[in-house]
């Protein structure tokens, strides 16, 4: 009986992931802060388009602060090169936290609280000064890049009612 389960038994084990050892999973989340924080934070303030698309995968989204929706990283550094000639071409982004949570061996999502100066909104549009991005991270041959990234203006909660 045993010798008819055994090929089947064989295969669902090397179906299974096998959990990544703390060492790995250590050095995963230091690349994926690195990448969410002060790469994302470098190419931002030097208002480097190119080198700031390079840190999405080629099939990469963005979903703005105004939610403006940029598919692929052609795109994103197409309107970025624009948006740093004149929105951004002051702006100063800081990282001030980057925390991650795996959702498998290649697969993160990442939340990161920022700041902002500088930038000179047309009329209408909220000036970002601080807010929250989330990013799902993918590793994809060794390397991880932004697979989705979605900005949010921080607004201060009301006050409770009374």
């Amino acid at each position: 009986m045993l010798r008819r389960f055994l090929p089947l038994a064989i295969l669902f084990l090397a179906c299974t992931p096998l959990p990544l050892n703390a060492a790995d999973r250590a050095t995963d989340e230091s690349a994926i802060r690195d990448l969410v924080g002060p790469r994302q934070q470098q190419a931002w303030n030097k208002h480097d388009a190119h080198a700031y698309a390079q840190l999405f995968a080629e099939d990469g989204d963005v979903v703005n602060i105004v939610a403006w929706w940029w598919k692929g990283r052609a795109e994103i550094e197409s309107n970025l090169t624009r948006m740093f000639a004149n929105i951004f071409r002051d702006s100063t982004l800081t990282f001030t936290q980057v925390d991650v949570r795996f959702l498998t061996a290649e697969i993160a999502i990442a939340h990161a609280r920022w700041t902002m100066t500088g930038a000179h909104m047309p009329p209408g549009l909220p000036e970002p000064r601080e807010g929250l991005q989330t990013l799902t991270v993918q590793k994809r041959n060794g390397k991880w890049l932004i697979a989705a990234f979605q900005n949010t203006n921080y607004v201060p909660p009301p006050a409770a009612a009374p």
